[in-house]
């Protein structure tokens, strides 16, 4: 036996980001080697082991002899035996798992927890990261591990830990959403929150000293799916014995489809009794491969069945940034926050679902509400204005409109929230005539009054783009605007009285003629003003300390790249009241909408899905 390591410039994904590419919204594209090379070393049991490494699974190696192994007794007891009514011929046409030997990068979990004695627990599959040592599986079944549980790869029934492929692995700790919570009286929820439906876990070494990665030689990559509409995706998963007394792996491969009103996959395939939940959903599924793509684990809606427990209907949840911000957390070994924003399913945190979001042309941030949360309001591509009260956690309350459906709005060609009068942020409207209108505190109950601060025809037309944010030189609210030939000024006395004199920061140039997109905020967490642009390369820059000295200093967050071509509208504000920095929203192309948490000068914040695609 051999252990295989990929070559150090393939890196790992330590913490999986955005797609590179949106085809529907969402494949995370691993950029994996164009050819690795193999290098044999000897087997992960000749290592030489450490003084520490590998003693928690040594100590359990001594309890888990072959016949407690054999002896454990199922605990994810679901989807046993049961069958739902259906006809001969339909029974015979269904696909049906194959039991085999297993797969490296695939085990199962065995625990001992007191009263319930030792129990045989669902699946579990080895993801690449740079931590080298984490196990995916689902919520429910981490849940259930508050005992001794070892982590088994392609577990062979009948053999005592030292005689087991790859040896066995200790779990250190546990990473489940907060969010997922089952339903009273169950392991399980069919809500919304059975999206979260996903785990990771940590282990230690095995009893010879090796890492999970190194013993069995690779790991899944990450990746989050785009859609939900799949030919072949195959799902490896461990039966209970009273289904499988040879304790023998079951493989599908089969076409996938969404469950219907939830953010998970659904497949049709007999023998995925108790037992397979965590299973892997992996996209290009070889046996025994060192590498593949995963793009959901078993679980989700009634821990990953219908409501009759059969055996042939599977649920998978579908990675998205939730899944991502999780290992992100368990690579880095840091308990997910608390305080993270509700989870309301396809919905999002945004009333609306990515059909309506398509149809966003504007957004403003600001406190329009006077509860000194983070507010978003939005102007529609028909021309509606409408309002979404911030909770001050990064969610968003019920839809206000302040205009339904007009003509007049449609004609508005740059706006902005910003705070020119007063505590409250008020609105800045450039129309497509060059007039350029003032609405000082529009709130839950209409826009208010307005207040003409430029006459139509008047040079403001040539405004391609403006934003507000802290670049006056008291840290006040000042203008910034980009001008259709490439030049910059910044207005800092913008008030019901008009406004004022601008300062030129930039002349007519080719390059600001590209800023695609363009908001203020603080991104530095300094309470100077910083300048955020999408330029149309997709490259993001921002540009910390800008003010009537000049754009200020440039640093570069994204390089050129497809996916951020794809940003429609953005625009930050606070909308999360426990971070240092402001909190950048997006609308994509596709319709989703997503946040990201205190977004710095030189990196995006934690990513959060308040519209879902393809809803």
């Amino acid at each position: 036996m051999f252990s295989y390591r990929k070559p150090d410039s393939c890196g790992h994904p330590d913490s999986p980001g955005r797609p590179a590419a949106r085809g529907g919204r969402g494949v995370v594209v691993a950029l994996l080697c164009a050819a690795l090379t193999a290098v044999a070393v000897p087997a992960a049991r000749a290592a030489a082991p450490g003084p520490a490494a590998g003693q928690e699974a040594r100590q359990a190696a001594r309890f888990w002899t072959a016949e407690r192994m054999a002896a454990a007794r199922p605990l994810d007891a679901r989807r046993q035996a049961r069958t739902a009514p259906s006809s001969a011929a339909a029974a015979a046409a269904r696909p049906k798992g194959t039991l085999f030997q297993g797969t490296r990068l695939v085990g199962t979990f065995f625990g001992s927890d007191g009263p319930r004695g030792t129990t045989w627990h669902c699946t579990g599959s080895v993801v690449d990261t740079r931590a080298r040592n984490i196990v995916l599986t689902a919520a429910h079944c981490a849940r259930s591990m508050t005992g001794d549980y070892i982590f088994v790869p392609k577990f062979v029934k009948g053999a005592a830990p030292d005689r087991q492929p790859y040896g066995i692995f200790h779990i250190k700790r546990i990473f489940i959403d907060p969010r997922y919570v089952p339903d009273p009286g169950s392991s399980t929820t069919k809500k919304a929150a059975s999206d979260l439906d996903t785990a990771f876990a940590r282990v230690s070494a095995n009893q010879w000293g090796t890492s999970l990665q190194d013993a069995v030689g690779g790991g899944l990559t990450f990746t989050r799916p785009a859609g939900y509409t799949h030919r072949g995706v195959t799902v490896v998963g461990y039966p209970s014995h009273r289904h499988n007394s040879a304790g023998r792996a079951v493989k599908c491969t089969v076409p996938t489809s969404q469950l219907r009103g939830y953010r998970q996959l659904s497949m049709t395939c007999g023998g995925y009794y108790g037992g397979v939940s965590g299973s892997p959903w992996i996209t290009d599924y070889k046996d025994d491969a060192r590498t593949g793509h995963v793009i959901g684990n078993l679980g989700g809606y009634n821990g990953g069945g219908n409501d009759a427990d059969v055996d042939y209907i599977s649920y998978a949840t579908a990675f998205g940034a939730d899944a991502a911000n999780l290992l992100a957390r368990a690579v880095a070994d840091q308990a997910p926050p608390a305080d993270l924003p509700p989870y309301r399913g396809l919905g999002g945190s945004l009333p609306g679902g990515a059909g309506r979001w398509r149809k966003a042309a504007f957004t403003a941030s600001g406190e329009y509400t006077g509860d000194r949360h983070g507010d978003l309001l939005v102007v529609w591509s028909d021309g509606g204005v409408t309002l979404y009260p911030g909770d001050g956690k990064g969610g968003f309350g019920a839809e206000k409109r302040l205009r339904p459906a007009n003509s007049t709005w449609t004609h508005a060609r740059a706006v902005t929230g910003g705070t020119f009068t007063g505590r409250r942020a008020g609105l800045l409207v450039r129309w497509s005539d060059g007039e350029v209108t003032l609405y000082p505190q529009p709130g839950p109950f209409g826009l208010g009054r307005e207040i003409r601060m430029a006459a139509p025809g008047s040079a403001w037309k040539n405004a391609a783009q403006f934003t507000t944010g802290a670049f006056r030189d008291d840290g006040g609210t000042g203008l910034l605007v980009r001008w259709a030939d490439g030049g910059l000024s910044l207005y800092p006395q913008v008030g019901t009285g008009g406004l004022g004199a601008g300062t030129r920061l930039l002349p007519a140039n080719g390059t600001w003629t590209k800023a695609a997109l363009l908001t203020g905020g603080d991104f530095g967490g300094t309470a100077a003003g910083d300048l955020l642009v999408r330029w149309t390369d997709g490259a993001l820059d921002t540009y910390a300390g800008t003010s009537a000295a000049g754009p200020g200093t440039k640093s570069r967050v994204r390089g050129p790249n497809s996916l951020w071509k794809q940003a429609r509208v953005l625009t930050a504000g606070a909308f999360r009241h426990d971070g240092p920095a402001d909190d950048l929203v997006v609308c994509w192309s596709d319709g989703e909408v997503t946040l990201y948490a205190d977004t710095g000068t030189k990196a995006l914040g934690t990513e959060y899905t308040l519209v879902h695609p393809g809803t």
